[in-house]
């Protein structure tokens, strides 16, 4: 098939390998402006080595896509990690349509940041959709899904690139298959069941150390790597990542810290103890021990 591919980063280019892989002729890649810094996005650096044609625009509402894309004569596009808004005018001109990846299993988590909020919320089980595109957000016909078991100490990070990556590269290979068999999957979703969630940041992060152990220890691998759930120390924002959690009764005062030891220090939760590897303040990540020597953080004083 002519496919034309839609996205950026890494999982973009894993597709593009799929692709490529898979014997079919991807037209052109569409991906974001470089950056100020200059360096190349993975799929623009790996669509260069193949010799694919590049488009980069600021707004893929600009009337020169949908004329682009008429060019091509395509019978497919892939939207592949897409934060642009890719217009209908855009989206309709290939003759089978556009299909969308997205981190969850649609119509729940809806919205750019999914992964984050089904942690977030204590999710279990989570996975990936392929749907057809359509004008909502999310809201196209499911062509296929799979579901990714949430460990208990999975973060965002540990679940998307270690289990729903690599599974979602897979899921677009089968993707392409069922739709050349013919009459793929159109799986209306059900409105009744659907969220949306809007884009997990700062507002969203900060730590109510008074809440429930397992509530907070959602928050906080919900919100790892980004944007960083947040709490203060001496009235400065402080970030926390890469936590653990021991659940049981503690008599200190919720975010009160019980121990400092080579490169964790605990502290205390309403009903267990967070274990914390890594703190960053007002500059980079370093171990949560090294954060409270540098900090003056000590045992008894109490965060938030």
């Amino acid at each position: 098939m002519r496919i034309i591919l839609i996205g950026q980063a890494a999982f973009a280019e894993k597709t593009l390998d799929k692709l490529i892989g898979k014997g079919e002729e991807v037209v052109a890649v569409y991906c974001p402006l470089d950056p100020p810094s200059g360096k190349f996005d993975p799929v623009k650096q790996k669509a260069l080595q193949l010799g694919i044609p590049i488009r980069q625009h600021k707004s893929l509402k600009a009337p020169e896509v949908r004329e682009e894309f008429l060019s091509l004569n395509a019978d497919l596009a892939i939207l592949a990690f897409v934060t642009q808004i890719v217009p209908q005018q855009v989206f309709s001109v290939p003759k089978l349509g556009a299909i969308c990846f997205h981190p969850s299993l649609l119509p729940k988590y809806r919205g750019a940041s999914a992964i984050n909020w089904a942690l977030i919320r204590g999710e279990s089980v989570t996975g990936l959709s392929l749907f057809w595109v359509d004008p909502g957000i999310d809201t196209g016909p499911v062509l296929l899904q799979k579901e990714v078991k949430v460990d208990p100490d999975d973060t965002t990070g540990s679940l998307y690139f270690n289990k729903i990556f690599p599974l979602g590269i897979e899921a677009i290979g089968e993707a392409i298959d069922l739709i050349k068999a013919g009459n793929p999957p159109r799986i209306v979703q059900d409105e009744s069941k659907a969220t949306y969630d809007p884009p997990c940041r700062d507002e969203h992060a900060k730590i109510d150390w008074a809440k429930p152990a397992q509530q907070v220890y959602n928050l906080i691998r919900g919100c790892d790597p980004q944007p960083g759930a947040h709490t203060t120390w001496e009235q400065k924002m402080v970030r926390i990542f890469d936590t653990r959690l021991q659940l049981g009764n503690d008599s200190a005062l919720p975010g009160e810290v019980t121990n400092i030891g080579t490169e964790e220090i605990s502290v205390a939760l309403a009903g267990g103890t967070l274990i914390v590897k890594k703190m960053r303040g007002e500059g980079g990540k370093i171990s949560a021990t090294e954060f409270a020597k540098q900090a003056d953080l000590k045992v008894g004083d109490r965060l938030g």
